[in-house]
């Protein structure tokens, strides 16, 4: 199955339960929060009080994705204030077993996230450890930005090391993603597909949803 992961960063924030609740009734699976903290990556975006307002304002999964140097001292902040999904950066975490353990722990489902030039070896000894990796197809810190093609092909090449694990481990995608190639990326093997500007950007989430939704299953259909 298939799940639209729209991003809040890209969604006006004077009017962030409006824009949460137009994804969903456009058939949203997830609703993903990108958190930032200057340091890890280049810019600042938001911390636990607006988790906590985005969880009054929906009942999807909140799929937070830690930007941020040492999450470990903030992962508590973040299930306490009502995520449902978790992920951090290989890049940015020492003992990431111990990491994701925290976060199971906390109730919440573990991710690990990849940068684009950031080898698959690099979280190979984890996958039994997590219930889904994400794949940054841009570099992180901004939304708007390109598609890295080469990403397709790390996409796949994770799905078959999933596969011959045996594993039940989710493949999300971020970055760049939209109605022009999220068929390629559900054909690649992502079946978690994060999009900000494609959703909030249209001044119609609702129906920028719902598009991106159905083209994305048009590969499973066929």
């Amino acid at each position: 199955m298939v799940e639209i992961a729209p991003s809040i960063l890209s969604a006006d924030f004077a009017r962030l339960g409006e824009e949460i609740q137009a994804a969903e009734r456009g058939g949203a699976g997830l609703i993903h929060v990108d958190i930032m903290d200057g340091h890890f990556v280049p810019n600042i975006t938001i911390g636990p009080l607006v988790v906590k307002a985005a969880r009054k304002s929906t009942r999807l999964p909140l799929d937070c994705h830690l930007m941020i140097s040492d999450p470990d001292r903030y992962i508590g902040d973040f299930a306490r204030a009502g995520a449902d999904l978790m992920s951090v950066h290989v890049e940015a975490v020492t003992h990431l077993h111990r990491t994701l353990a925290a976060i199971r722990d906390l109730g919440c489902r573990p991710g690990v996230v990849l940068n684009p030039a950031t080898p698959l070896t690099a979280i190979e000894e984890a996958l039994r450890y997590v219930d889904y990796v994400l794949v940054m197809s841009v570099n992180p810190g901004f939304g708007g930005q390109s598609f890295i093609e080469p990403c397709l092909d790390k996409v796949s090449r994770l799905r078959g090391m999933i596969e011959s694990r045996g594993l039940n481990v989710q493949i999300e995608i971020d970055g760049g993603v939209g109605l022009d190639n999220v068929a390629e990326v559900v054909r690649a093997g992502a079946r978690w597909i994060v999009a900000g500007s494609a959703v909030f950007g249209t001044g119609d989430a609702e129906s920028a949803t719902r598009a991106l939704r159905q083209k994305a299953m048009e590969p499973l259909t066929v």
